[in-house]
């Protein structure tokens, strides 16, 4: 009962998945690095390297032209890794036999994103010093990895979840038509502001006024700042309904949480400073009329993070000619902000997708 009401809180940014789902023997997985270098972001700040560990899955096809032609990107939220998709929830799904992502026909790409994972992060020993990134030199790092890492130039799809949903629409925006298709999920494509952008800063505050933390020097953790930000992480991402009928006592809803909490304490407060703070100036709401190729956009009803309330679904879907926007309804079985990973929600919803031409038809 307590890992079920709390496992989707650790979809929220994926932070207790990344630490606390492990990989499934049976879907054969190849991991390597990528070494970018001269690697300059948008703040001025540079780095010699940036190394950006991958995931791989199924096995590639190539053209006539001998470029690969069937791989799909996979981009994970906040805090997590491409780990996060190797759970039952989404992997058991998606990867069998006449699935969607059928292994068998698909080369599935799954990165850490700078920040995160096993990819070069503030802990790794800069800390403070480490440049300050955001999602835009995210997804041109992620561009940086597919062509010059993995050679491969074109996608036939990219699907996102929650940051990685963020990440989808500045792709459609930045390399138009190099993904086929988008599956934006657990996000809107507007600036982080209200109370979206309230909650990241309390964290952020959180871990910044604990003592401990030192400027980000810190020889032991600010445990008091990262308690904050954890529970406010489990907070964002729980499902209302679900809480009450998967913890009706108050001693059910304290082992809950405490289970919870356990998990989520465990990232690092620079990195999560960083991952936290990356948002800040996302907002492809001024030219989402770029985004021509077939997009399938998926919210939840019980999403704290993205209440359906704003209807940004209704007003900005209809930009995108090719836009599909779906709001799952919320439920007792629904993960309110994770329900993005647990496909069984959406897994028809995406076969469709995949099935659409890439190229509109003639009117």
């Amino acid at each position: 009962m307590i890992a079920r009401l709390f496992a989707p809180c650790a979809l929220l940014l994926t932070l207790v998945l990344a630490l606390a789902a492990p990989a499934r023997a049976e879907w054969p997985v190849r991991e390597g690095d990528v070494t970018l270098r001269d690697v300059r972001f948008k703040s001025g700040e540079t780095l010699a390297e940036v190394r950006l560990r991958y995931r791989l899955l199924g096995t590639e096809h190539r053209d006539a032209k001998g470029r690969i032609d069937n791989a799909v990107m996979v981009l994970h939220g906040t805090g997590g890794s491409g780990r996060n998709f190797l759970v039952p929830q989404f992997a058991d799904e998606l990867y069998g036999p006449g699935a969607p992502l059928d292994l068998a026909r698909t080369l599935v790409i799954l990165p850490d994103n700078i920040g995160h994972g096993a990819s070069s992060k503030p802990s790794d020993g800069l800390r403070m010093k480490f440049p300050h990134y955001d999602y835009d030199d995210m997804v041109a790092l992620q561009h940086r990895l597919l062509v010059e890492g993995l050679g491969v130039t074109k996608l036939r799809l990219i699907l996102g979840t929650s940051m990685g949903c963020m990440h989808a629409f500045v792709w459609g925006e930045t390399y138009p038509g190099f993904a086929e298709r988008l599956a934006p999920f657990a996000c809107n494509p507007v600036a982080l502001a209200g109370r979206n952008r309230m909650w990241r800063k309390m964290a952020i505050d959180a871990i910044r006024a604990d003592p401990a933390w030192n400027g980000g020097d810190y020889t032991s953790p600010p445990a008091m700042g990262v308690r904050a930000a954890a529970n406010l992480l489990i907070l964002a991402g729980i499902n209302p309904l679900a809480a009450q009928a998967q913890a009706p006592t108050r001693a059910a809803a304290d082992a809950a949480l405490d289970v919870a909490f356990e998990r989520a304490r465990q990232f690092d407060a620079n990195d999560a400073l960083y991952f936290l703070d990356a948002s800040r100036n996302y907002d492809p709401s001024p030219a989402l009329e770029k985004i021509a190729v077939p997009v399938l956009w998926i919210n939840s009803a019980d999403d704290f993070i993205n209440p359906p309330e704003l209807g940004f679904q209704a007003t900005l879907g209809p930009r995108m000619p090719r836009a599909r926007t779906i709001l799952i309804p919320a439920s007792t079985e629904t993960k309110g902000h994770g329900t993005h990973t647990w496909a069984k929600f959406w897994k028809a919803d995406l076969a469709a997708l995949l099935a659409l031409p890439t190229i509109p038809p003639a009117r």
